[in-house]
């Protein structure tokens, strides 16, 4: 079920700009006054929206590991963001006119401000289980040192205490590609589309990786010279992200990946993720590039009694969305467990 929630006050960022009021988009399961359900939050990746039946519906659904009939699971729209809450889209109250390139930097630790004022709206006091993938992860992680008794279970995909510079030269790729477009910077909310196409196509090399590629996109033909799968393939990805995100929201969203550091203005990660005390899983995938294994098995260290699993996954970063029995099977292990 799609909501929205305005949030009436300032909300301050971190860097010190604020926001006058913000509104929040997201989806939560069907729940009646009588019913009391264990909460599971989910935070969604990068061009995620906050129905995560439709882009995690091997986890999220009726009959499925995250079952409505079971969980009262809430997922929101992150600051910056495509799909409805507050972003670069959004009317700059002191020109009238959308934010655009102007829209501030929002960081990870805004977004999980975010999900605690929603969580505050919603009259949450314990969440079952937060979990996050990616980015999304991130947020997860944020939300559990700042809020530490609010979370029993804590499960993290694909993640990494901090933005590492491969993944932060990747985005600075993408930002130039959108940069090279001309109708990025002509005030049209629909401007940079095809910058916005060239970035994806960048960011699909992080995401998949050679193993991926090679199962996913080889020839038959030994002897064709133009017109290769891994090539329509590209394109096709940048058209369809085109299609449906705005370019002014990705080049935001991106910046806020990047200013990932749990350790910031904590005494460094150790001491931040020392925090937690949510009973914690750390998944990694074993071909994932972008945030390797070493930076889960960091984290494991440093959040206490967490649990590691690399999963044997050829899909790279994108595995935490392909590799649904395992993830379901780890999951249901660990709940098993506490």
């Amino acid at each position: 079920m799609k909501r929205f929630f305005k949030y009436t006050e300032p909300l301050v960022l971190e860097s010190g700009d604020c926001f006058p009021e913000a509104e929040i988009c997201f989806h939560t399961s069907e729940l009646t006054n009588e019913e009391q359900k264990p909460v599971v939050w989910i935070c969604h990746a990068l061009t995620a929206n906050s129905n995560p039946e439709e882009w995690w519906p091997g986890l999220v659904g009726k009959g499925k590991l995250f079952d409505p009939e079971r969980f009262y699971i809430v997922c929101a729209n992150i600051f910056g963001s495509s799909y409805g809450s507050t972003s670069p889209l959004s009317i700059n109250p002191s020109t009238g006119k959308p934010w655009l390139n102007d829209f501030p930097l929002v960081t990870i630790r805004d977004w999980a401000k975010a999900h605690e004022v929603l969580c505050k709206y919603l009259n949450i006091n314990r969440i079952h289980t937060l979990i996050g993938g990616s980015i999304g992860g991130f947020q997860a992680m944020e939300w559990a040192i700042a809020q530490p008794d609010r979370i029993q279970h804590l499960v993290l995909l694909v993640t990494s205490y901090y933005s590492n510079p491969w993944s932060i030269a990747i985005n600075e790729a993408q930002r130039m590609a959108m940069e090279a477009d001309a109708s990025f910077f002509s005030g049209d909310p629909d401007g940079g589309k095809a910058g916005l196409a060239a970035a994806r196509a960048i960011g699909m090399l992080s995401f998949r990786g050679y193993k991926a590629f090679v199962i996913t996109q080889s020839e038959e033909d030994i002897h064709k010279t133009l017109g290769f799968r891994a090539s329509s393939y590209q394109r096709y990805q940048g058209e369809k992200l085109s299609k449906r995100f705005s370019s002014h929201c990705f080049y935001s969203i991106t910046r806020s990946q990047d200013s990932h550091h749990v350790g910031r203005g904590r005494d460094g990660a150790a001491k931040a993720l020392g925090r937690i005390k949510a009973h914690t899983l750390v998944l990694g995938v074993s071909s994932d590039i972008l945030f390797p294994p070493p930076e889960q098995e960091e984290l494991s260290r440093l959040i206490p009694q967490a649990r590691l699993y690399i999963m044997d996954s050829a899909f790279g970063h994108d595995g935490f969305l392909i590799e649904n029995e395992m993830i379901q099977n780890l999951i249901l292990e660990f709940w098993q467990e506490a």
